[in-house]
């Protein structure tokens, strides 16, 4: 499982760095990269629910492989755009689109299946060691890539082909426990169960809205080809850096969390996180000195791990293993509207008002987020330690 996580993350972040790179040389439009993640974001609502449900049906490990394998097929096609010269938008709004459905497939499945490899009061840390493998891949898959694009463009989706094989492959030999699924009847009632169930229990309303709300204003990575182009011009290889640097902060905190899982009260430190990003967003988006931009890009990924960290396993440990798969698809759709709508709703403001206001703004409204949620989710701003939460009975 956590070859199969750092090989296709390192190929996630490879493609981006190219993706952004292309898509903002066509019409050098901030609002391209904003409608790149629109379309990864459109087909997430309309499949959660039935991949959802697929996901509490079927072998998890199926439907993990099956996702990654429309991931490997969209990173040949976008080897096929490059080799064409990659001079128009719309095959890779297309493919963006394909991502999506990829995603929808593979995202339940990759959420619910980490608590079942481990016991409960293993999974803070499982959560963290699987953030490892993720920001590993983060830290060098977009420095990587940004050296491979400089070099040839089409070398980074053969790459990323390539690894996208290899997790497929380690997810085909993955066993997992024997665990009964559910047995109800497949019906509306059945698709609609893990929407039902957040609703239900507030904690987790809070903690998945509360990654809705904040990544929407303050997730503004996506401008960051803008920032590598036309304020600090620092070219292919910088943006490279540029995506690598909140990694940096980031496995810094997922090692330091593997190592030593958070003990003290978990609301608090939450909410602490979440203002401390929107923070350092402002800074690194007034910032025209690569230095302090990359100083604040690891803080962000710094405070962002221990908020998901928290976060995912708060879910992990609240809901009961038979609703794992369709709550994880709703809490799916959640992080995409956060990250794939983030993407759009920066590139709109940033052809609107500016990318520097675009960031800045966002941050300042990611502070406010954090103070608005203390008063609307109380139990989630003074959840106690992770250790102690339970799961909770669906109604």
């Amino acid at each position: 499982m956590w070859a199969a996580i750092l090989a296709l993350r390192f190929a996630e972040n490879m493609v981006a760095v190219a993706i952004g790179w292309q898509v903002f040389a066509i019409h050098r439009d901030p609002l391209d990269l904003g409608l790149i993640g629109l379309m990864e974001f459109i087909p997430l609502p309309l499949l959660a629910l039935p991949m959802g449900q697929l996901t509490d049906r079927l072998p998890r490990r199926f439907m993990f492989a099956t996702g990654l394998v429309l991931a490997l097929t969209v990173s040949a096609l976008l080897l096929v755009v490059t080799l064409h010269g990659a001079r128009q938008l719309w095959p890779f709004l297309a493919l963006a689109a394909l991502t999506g459905v990829a995603n929808s497939i593979a995202w339940p499945a990759y959420g619910a299946m980490t608590p079942e490899l481990v016991p409960p009061e293993l999974v803070p840390g499982a959560m963290a060691l699987r953030s490892i493998a993720s920001q590993t891949s983060v830290v060098i898959g977009p420095a990587v890539g940004g050296l491979l694009f400089a070099a040839k463009p089409a070398l980074v989706y053969a790459v990323a082909v390539g690894l996208f094989a290899i997790a497929t492959i380690a997810v085909g030999t993955l066993r997992t426990p024997r665990v009964e699924r559910t047995g109800a009847a497949p019906g509306l009632q059945d698709l609609v169960a893990g929407v039902r169930f957040v609703l239900q229990a507030r904690i987790l309303l809070g903690a998945i809205s509360l990654d809705l709300f904040a990544v929407l204003f303050g997730g503004a990575v996506a401008l960051l080809p803008v920032y590598a182009r036309d304020i600090l011009h620092v070219g292919p290889i910088g943006l490279g850096v540029l995506r690598a640097a909140p990694a940096v902060g980031a496995l810094s905190a997922a090692i330091l969390l593997a190592r030593r899982p958070l003990q003290r009260p978990a609301g608090p430190t939450l909410m602490l996180c979440v203002a401390a990003f929107g923070a350092a967003t402002v800074v690194w988006g007034a910032s025209r000195w690569l230095p302090v931009t990359l100083v604040f890009l690891a803080v962000i990924g710094f405070v962002d791990m221990f908020s998901v960290n928290i976060r995912s396993s708060t879910v992990a440990l609240v809901t009961p293993n038979e609703l794992r798969g369709r709550v994880t698809a709703v809490e799916m759709v959640f992080i995409s509207a956060s990250n794939e709508l983030g993407a759009f709703e920066s590139g709109v403001v940033a052809t609107l008002f500016g990318t520097v206001t675009s960031v800045v703004v966002g941050g300042a409204l990611t502070m406010g987020i954090a103070g608005v949620w203390t008063k609307v989710f109380p139990p989630l701003a003074k959840m106690g330690r992770l250790e102690d939460l339970r799961p909770v009975e669906s109604a």
